[in-house]
């Protein structure tokens, strides 16, 4: 009986190391059980899952034309149910709002520079300010390169 991709099979856990388990397959091939493929749980030692010796069911992932056989034990289990949300962890849409125009960006109307409070002066020096130290990481940034060679 030749292996084959997505076959669920018994094997015996033959060897165990921090990465994952061997596992010996009833043709007389052996596995591999990536430790990320052990669980649906994070597993930190894979040695306190499994020890040698022990029969488990593994189904086969993939064949590589080596001969390396990828197996899983956590994919012959059924999933763990998830929690409310939706597939994907995404939020359900809001609902639109009702008798509420569309919101459009509209710029801050401009004040004449006699009148602006203080708050206004520090909201406009803030803006210049971060948009000088912007230019000049740019700039910077685009000369670092240059002066990494040395002259001799």
């Amino acid at each position: 009986m030749a292996v084959q991709v997505g076959d669920i099979l018994e094997g015996k856990v033959t060897g165990i190391k921090p990465f994952g388990a061997f596992v010996a397959l009833p043709d007389g091939k052996n596995g591999l059980v990536h430790i990320s493929e052990v669980s649906y749980e994070f597993v930190q030692d894979i040695a306190a899952v499994l020890e040698e010796g022990q029969t488990v069911q593994v189904k086969v992932l993939s064949i590589a034309p080596d001969g390396k056989i990828a197996l899983s034990i956590k994919r012959t289990q059924p999933a763990p149910e998830r929690g409310a949300r939706p597939a994907g962890g995404a939020r359900p849409p809001r609902p639109p709002k009702k008798d509420a125009p569309p919101r459009v960006w509209q710029p801050k109307p401009a004040a004449p520079k006699g009148d602006l409070t203080f708050e206004d002066m520090m909201a406009r020096y803030k803006t210049q300010s971060e948009e000088k130290i912007a230019d000049l990481r740019r700039v910077t940034e685009s000369h670092r390169g240059s002066y990494s060679r040395r002259r001799g």
